[in-house]
């Protein structure tokens, strides 16, 4: 009888080589895939705060929050002003974080994929913002965070709700977008400041050169970062105004999809 003939080291190293080879291809597709199943998750869990939003605003004849609300200390700043607010109207505290971006940055979280702590005692956790423009603060101030309440939305049923945001992927708790913000200077930028520059806030390139958005017209859509600038923000964003300078990280973005 012939002696059964196993494998030569160099077949061995052969098979191992192609299998390596295999899985540097596969590997890359299958993160693809997998972020963008978190993208299709964080989409549907927009048009749930599409939803929670459209609860309040029902129950308070159309009308938004005031924006001037905060939490236990309050601390408007810390995003209390929606996230006490919109409490009652959703069970899962997950619900505030997208998919792709649950872990806090002073626990180890990264831009894009790191999420913010509204208070360090209660821990909120969350990855998306308001559009804090759709305040409704008292017809009485003219300004709210010295910013001026004429701008504000106030209502959910105003004219063109399809190209005004509601809610979305954001690296601090709300925002208040103007024409002349600018981008960030680098793709991993966390250093806010608060009255200069907010559109960063949302400027984060955490679904294939894009955001998710929820509009006020709950209908959900990813929005390219270039194509933040022609949204209308608030009634008197100027959506035709002249576009920043990219910076290098998004030069090659394209301009709409």
């Amino acid at each position: 009888m012939r002696k059964a003939k196993g494998f030569t080291l160099v077949e061995l190293l052969v098979v191992i080589a192609i299998i390596a080879l295999l899985m540097s291809i596969l590997m890359p597709a299958l993160a693809r895939v997998r972020m963008q199943a978190k993208a299709v998750v964080c989409a549907q869990q927009l048009k749930q705060w599409g939803l929670v939003f459209r609860m309040y605003t029902g129950e308070n004849d159309g009308y938004f929050m005031c924006g001037c609300s905060g939490g236990p200390w309050g601390d408007g700043g810390m995003g209390y002003w929606w996230i006490e607010c919109l409490r009652s109207y959703y069970k899962d505290d997950d619900l505030r974080c997208c998919p792709t971006a649950t872990k806090a940055y002073d626990d180890g979280g990264k831009v894009p994929f790191g999420a913010w702590v509204a208070d360090s005692e209660l821990r909120d956790l969350g990855s998306y913002g308001p559009n804090g423009w759709i305040c409704h603060p008292p017809q009485s101030w003219d300004v709210l965070h010295d910013r001026p309440t004429s701008w504000n939305w106030r209502r959910s049923d105003v004219k063109g709700t399809a190209n005004i945001p509601l809610f979305l992927d954001a690296l601090w708790v709300d925002a208040w977008p103007l024409n002349v913000d600018e981008p960030a200077p680098y793709e991993w930028w966390l250093a806010d400041i608060v009255g200069i520059n907010e559109m960063r806030r949302f400027c984060v390139n955490r679904h294939n050169n894009g955001v998710n958005v929820v509009f006020l017209d709950s209908s959900v859509r990813h929005v390219g970062l270039k194509e933040l600038w022609r949204l209308k923000w608030h009634r008197a964003y100027d959506t035709n105004d002249n576009l920043p300078d990219w910076p290098e990280w998004m030069a090659n973005m394209p301009d709409s999809e």
